[in-house]
């Protein structure tokens, strides 16, 4: 299984992007897609999850009420919209997925390469 993550970008305080990650090869049978991030110095830290079969969600504190993931399993693809945007929301953002809705990094199998996203003040 390969994962394709996309849609970073460089965006002013308060705006939006929205993060796409795309699964291909192979019988995709993991059950959850999450989102993580590593900041500059930083350990790489959970920000949201999706379970495939039905869409049940949770958030980091940090990103709750901001960020909204999304699934569209025709697709094998899992979306992460980030609004209000905030300078310490700059980071690498990781796609993953593994067998359980887990928050924990070593839980996920497969790692897409990371799309960097930086917040201006």
């Amino acid at each position: 299984v390969q994962l394709q993550a996309s849609g970073g970008g460089l965006v002013q305080a308060g705006g939006s992007l929205r993060l796409s990650c795309a699964a291909s090869g192979g019988t995709f049978s993991n059950a959850v897609m999450g989102w993580f991030r590593q900041a500059p110095g930083k350990e790489r830290e959970f920000v949201a999850r999706i379970r495939r079969s039905d869409g049940i969600t949770s958030y980091a504190d940090s990103v709750k009420g901001r960020f909204t993931i999304s699934r569209d399993n025709a697709k094998n693809t899992v979306y992460l919209q980030m609004n209000s945007l905030k300078p310490e929301d700059t980071a690498v953002y990781y796609c993953a997925a593994g067998p359980r809705m887990s928050t924990r990094v070593h839980e996920y199998v497969y790692w897409g390469q990371g799309t960097l996203v930086t917040v201006s003040s």
